[in-house]
């Protein structure tokens, strides 16, 4: 599978942004999916993530309430809805994927499909 990662940007504290995820290769409901962040000065970390197959879904205790994954299957497109964003969500965005049959959503080191990052900037 391949990822392609869309729908940064900048915006106020409180707003709102989409992120879009486009797959290719293999279905999004067959794989493990998750979204990542990187704040400059900061290591990489896991913030959702879902199997659709298995119906689960993972968040960060920091994001919980605020974002949303979720997926559209005719566009094989993954989304993270963001909402009431804090400039502390300012990070590069990536999304990734685990390979074909493995299902350790949260287990970091198991997702080797990425797709390029997308720049979030929220200002206070």
């Amino acid at each position: 599978v391949q990822l392609q990662a869309s729908g940064g940007g900048l915006v106020q504290a409180g707003g709102s942004l989409r992120l879009s995820c486009a797959a290719s290769g293999r279905a999004i409901s067959t794989v493990t999916l998750g979204w990542f962040r990187q704040a400059p000065g900061k290591e990489r970390e896991l913030i959702a993530a879902s199997r659709w197959r298995n119906n689960f879904t993972y968040y960060r205790d920091s994001v919980k309430g605020r974002f949303t994954i979720s997926r559209d299957n005719a566009m094989n497109t993954v989304y993270l809805q963001m909402n009431d964003l804090e400039p502390e969500d300012t990070a590069v965005y990536y999304c990734a994927a685990q390979s074909y049959g493995s299902f350790n959503p949260t287990n970091v080191s198991k997702y080797n499909i990425w797709g390029q990052g997308t720049l979030v900037t929220v200002s206070s």
